[in-house]
C-alpha cells in the first residue's frame, strides 16, 4: 500500500534509516534533514541521546531545525516556542500564563544511535539493524567515509554496491581489471529480510596511491567477499585474502526522496592502524564518484522492480534476488 502524500510503500516508514553520522548531530545545534520526503529535525538532550521529530512548528510552520536547544527543549526560531523530546510544546513566551493548546505539538519518530550513525524510523520498526561484532572489538579500527550524496533513489545506490559486473569498467586498476571481466558464480540465500551471498574473484593489486587492501603478499591477489544485504538499504561486507587480516564495510543509504539519497560507509580493518584515515576516505571518494556519474544517468532513477522493464543475465543474480525480496516484503516502489 502506498501513501497518497509521498507514494512510498508504507513499510519503508517502518524501517530504520540512517540520517547522519553521530558527529554531525551536535549537542547544541539542531540537525535538519529529509527522510522519505518528510522534513525531520534531530537533536540531543543533555544526556547526549538523540531525538527525532517533524521539522515543523505548529504555530506558523517554521522549520524547528533553524532554532536552538535550551533546557532539553527545542526552541522555534520564529516565536521561541519550546518543544520537549515528546514533541509537546511546553512554553509559549507570548502567553506564559495561558493554557497551552493540546494541538501545540509536533510528531516524534523512533530514533537510535548505532555504528557511529543516528537512525530514524517514521513508524514502529519492523526490522532490526545488523550485528557487527568486529565493530565492538578494539582490534578493529573504524573509519567514516563520505557521506555520498547522489541524485538517485537509494535502491539504485544499494544495487550498485552489490554489482560485480561493473568493476573492470568503472573502477579499472582499483577494484577490477578489463582483462578479467567474467563475474564468478554467486549463490544467493534469502533468510527473512536478509540476502546472504559470497564471491571469490581475482582483483587488481593495490595501487601506489591507495595501498589499502591486505593482499600485497599474495602473488595472484584473490579476494573473498561475504555479503549481508539487509533490506531495504543496508549492507555488511566482509573481505578476506586467506589470512588473518580482514576488512568490514558497513554501508547504508538514506532515502531522502525518490530521486535523492545519501550514502554512509564505515570501514573497519584489523591491520594498518597507523595509516592516515584519509587514505581510506580518499579511496572511497574516488570509487563513489566513479559510480555516481554512471548511476545518476540510469533511468528510471528508482530500481524498476518489475523484471520485464530491464534485461537480466546470470551474473545479475544478486540484483534479481534483491528486487524479488523487496517485492516480497512490500518495500518496492
Amino acid at each position: 500500500m502506498k501513501t497518497k502524500q509521498t507514494s512510498f510503500p508504507e513499510r519503508l516508514f517502518a524501517c530504520w534509516h540512517p540520517i547522519g553520522y553521530s558527529h554531525e548531530i551536535k549537542a547544541d545545534v539542531p540537525y535538519g534533514t529529509v527522510l522519505l520526503d518528510e522534513p525531520i529535525v534531530v537533536w540531543r538532550t543533555s544526556d547526549d541521546r538523540p531525538h527525532a521529530m517533524r521539522d515543523l512548528c505548529i504555530h506558523r510552520g517554521t522549520a524547528l531545525s533553524l532554532g536552538w536547544i535550551k533546557e532539553d527543549c527545542l526552541v522555534c526560531p520564529y516565536h521561541a516556542w519550546q518543544y520537549d523530546k515528546k514533541g509537546a510544546c511546553v512554553l509559549i513566551p507570548q502567553a506564559p500564563d495561558a493554557e497551552i493548546p493540546g494541538k501545540a505539538k509536533t510528531p516524534t519518530y523512533y530514533c537510535q544511535e548505532k555504528f557511529g550513525l543516528v537512525w530514524v524510523a517514521l513508524k514502529k520498526p519492523e526490522f532490526h539493524l545488523p550485528e557487527i561484532p568486529e565493530y565492538e572489538n578494539s582490534d578493529w579500527k573504524l573509519v567514516n567515509t563520505g557521506p555520498f550524496d547522489w541524485n538517485s533513489d537509494s535502491s539504485r545506490q544499494v544495487e550498485n554496491f552489490t554489482d560485480f559486473g561493473h568493476f573492470p569498467w568503472v573502477h579499472p586498476g582499483l577494484l577490477g581489471d578489463p582483462e578479467r571481466p567474467v563475474v564468478p558464480d554467486c549463490k544467493v540465500t534469502v533468510k527473512d529480510a536478509v540476502l546472504h551471498y559470497s564471491v571469490v574473484r581475482p582483483e587488481a593489486a593495490n595501487s601506489d596511491d591507495f595501498p589499502i587492501f591486505a593482499n600485497e603478499e599474495i602473488v595472484k591477489p584473490e579476494r573473498r567477499s561475504v555479503y549481508e544485504l539487509h533490506l531495504p538499504y543496508t549492507i555488511v561486507l566482509r573481505l578476506g585474502w586467506g589470512g588473518e587480516k580482514g576488512m568490514v564495510y558497513f554501508f547504508a543509504s538514506q532515502p531522502i526522496s525518490h530521486n535523492s539519497c545519501r550514502g554512509y560507509c564505515i570501514i573497519g580493518r584489523n591491520y594498518d592502524h597507523d595509516e592516515p584515515e584519509s587514505i581510506l576516505q580518499d579511496f572511497e571518494q574516488v570509487i563513489f564518484d566513479q559510480d555516481k556519474r554512471v548511476v545518476e544517468s540510469q533511468r528510471p532513477k528508482q530500481v524498476p522492480f518489475d523484471f520485464t522493464e530491464e534485461l537480466h543475465l546470470k551474473f545479475d543474480t544478486v540484483a534479481m534476488n534483491y528486487r524479488r525480496a523487496m517485492k516480497k516484503h512490500k518495500l518496492d516502489l
